[in-house]
């Protein structure tokens, strides 16, 4: 069983900012690696978190200087905010410098994090982004004998299997904004498939796109014979992170990544390293079985389909109904999938743009954690209702905590409380809604009926004509072990009203389950309360399900 805690270590451990708006490092302060210190770890393990993820630990372009330390600046005019997009990597082979204390130590300073990450008894995950990187990529870390991204293309020719980079050959970079005199000649392709000199200030213009050999001004013919060399080098880097202790790599718009790719990177570095994990950033459901199967991928975001449907029915804008739908469309690679409410892409559930406060989204965030045995990811500060309506400098006020500022963030800067990590500085709400994430991350670990092969039966089918059960508002189902000892029925409810309601149970689900009709002992594993009900085969099951929220009872 996998619970992810995604964290930016630039937000994380930040205490001491001042939240001045485009303010510098100076001014708004940065979390370092240090910030994730064992007492943060052994209390993210005592959550039920396995996993870590930290965004934004490699080099990436930044604003801020740091030429007396050997690194090159980045021009202001492609980097996005003054600390920059954690996805415009600068260095595949060296780690972020704002994020040491001590700058020229600051790999010495990631691998003691990462040791502390396993003395913890967790894993852990980085990001790996293929697709892009920064408009000014320069490696000085990268091994001896290594070729940096480029230094070998024929820039004269505008496509060839064997360049690191695309370009527009006899063409300057000249964006559809003002670079504030960037100069780039030849210009090259931009990260979101721009392939012209001239990207707009919509576009991905901090970052340029990698040529894995595939022709797309050139009816997007695939050259893969011989191995283009941008294949070469990509192996090499996540290798050189394996080595390095890390578990897993969460890899940033995978899709835009030819799967063969995929599918060769992935079994090279599964040889030596069989047991790291391999997370893709994947948006198009015709695409999810080809980068399971072929591409060789352990887990996909589950985001146009679960995400997308949790937040319409906390919203009230689709019926809880149209969850059956989504978890059919992906039933045959569910193992495959990774469940999520939030994450650095995606607006807070507490702020305006979505549920306005955490409370609101417990019964999806119930469905998200139990449905299935996948994977299921939580992000920095949504156990505690962050809002992210902060207005940071480059990310505005658009319910989502900036990538791209220095900033403090409120509920993270209160918890992690200077090191103390006590929560004596949070609200009785925010450690309410805590425990429920930490009641649910412990179930996912410690309930036979919720771990990996453990049965399904969607009862909603089954109610759709029920007048004492409201379709639009309650979902249910069961979850059972898949010896049948242990069963589980989840119920939620997304009104804002408390539901009385009547389940219809047929004999079907109680044959495929393999429960008696008889009177069970029914505990709801989140309020601790107790009761003994008679549970038959065509006769309703009468529940009340708090508004908003939800029971997951356990029957014996």
């Amino acid at each position: 069983m996998i619970n992810i805690y995604q964290l930016l270590p630039r937000l994380f451990g930040n205490a001491n900012g001042q939240n001045i708006e485009n303010g510098t490092i100076e001014q708004n302060g940065c979390g370092k690696l240090n910030s994730i210190s064992t007492k943060v770890l052994n209390d993210l393990r005592k959550q039920g978190y396995t996993h870590i993820w930290t965004t934004g630990v490699i080099e990436h372009a930044t604003q801020t200087d740091y030429t007396s330390h050997g690194i090159a600046k980045d021009h202001e005019g492609v980097v996005k905010g003054k600390a920059g997009s954690p996805y415009a990597i600068k260095d595949y082979y060296d780690i972020d410098p704002d994020l040491a204390v001590n700058v020229d130590k600051r790999m010495e300073e990631f691998e003691a994090m990462a040791e502390r990450v396993h003395k913890a008894g967790l894993k852990l995950i980085i990001d790996f982004v293929p697709n892009h990187v920064a408009r000014q990529y320069k490696s000085d870390a990268k091994p001896k004998r290594t070729a940096d991204l480029g230094s070998k293309d024929d820039c004269t020719k505008a496509f060839d299997p064997q360049n690191n980079f695309y370009y527009m050959p006899n063409e300057g970079f000249m964006p559809q904004f003002d670079a504030k005199g960037y100069e780039e000649n030849p210009a090259k392709a931009t990260g979101n498939d721009v392939f012209s000199a001239h990207p707009s200030v919509n576009d991905w213009y901090e970052t340029v796109k990698l040529n894995y050999g595939v022709d797309y001004c050139g009816g997007r013919a695939c050259h893969f014979d011989p191995t283009p060399d941008t294949w070469k080098k990509m192996r090499d880097i996540l290798a050189f992170w394996a080595k390095k202790g890390v578990d897993g790599f969460r890899c940033d718009m995978a899709e835009m990544v030819p799967v063969e790719f995929w599918h060769w990177a992935i079994a090279e570095i599964k040889k030596k390293f069989p047991e790291i994990i391999f997370i893709a950033e994947v948006y198009n459901p015709g695409q999810y079985r080809s980068y399971i199967h072929h591409g060789g991928f352990d887990y996909l975001y589950d985001k146009v389909g679960l995400y997308d449907t949790l937040r319409a029915a906390t919203c009230g804008h689709t019926s809880a109904s149209a969850i059956t739908s989504q978890w059919q469309s992906v039933d045959d690679i569910q193992s495959h999938m990774l469940n999520f409410l939030e994450n650095h892409d995606e607006q807070r559930i507490a702020s305006d743009f979505f549920a306005g406060n955490g409370e609101n989204a417990i019964a999806a965030l119930i469905v998200s954690a139990t449905l299935s045995a996948c994977p299921f990811m939580v992000y920095a500060g949504q156990e505690f209702g962050e809002r992210g309506m902060d207005k940071e400098g480059f990310s505005g006020r658009d319910g989502r905590t900036t990538i791209f500022d220095y900033w403090k963030v409120d509920t993270l800067s209160r918890w992690y409380n200077s090191g103390k990590i006590d929560g004596k500085l949070m609200s009785d709400n925010e450690n309410k809604l805590r425990q429920i994430y930490c009641k649910l991350l412990n179930l996912r670990i410690m309930e036979k009926a919720l771990q990996e092969g453990s049965k399904r039966y969607d009862l909603q089918w089954l109610n759709y004509d029920n007048p004492a059960y409201n379709d639009y508002k309650v979902y249910s189902y069961f979850r059972q072990s898949e010896d049948g000892k242990e069963t589980l029925l989840v119920a939620v409810n997304f009104s804002d009203q408390d539901a009385d309601t009547a389940i219809n149970i047929s004999a079907h689900a109680m044959e495929y389950l393999r429960l008696k009709e008889k009177k069970y002992t029914c505990k709801d594993l989140l309020s601790d309360k107790q009761w003994s009900q008679k549970l038959c085969a065509n006769e309703k099951f009468t529940l009340q399900i708090p508004a908003r929220s939800g029971v997951i009872l356990k029957m014996r």
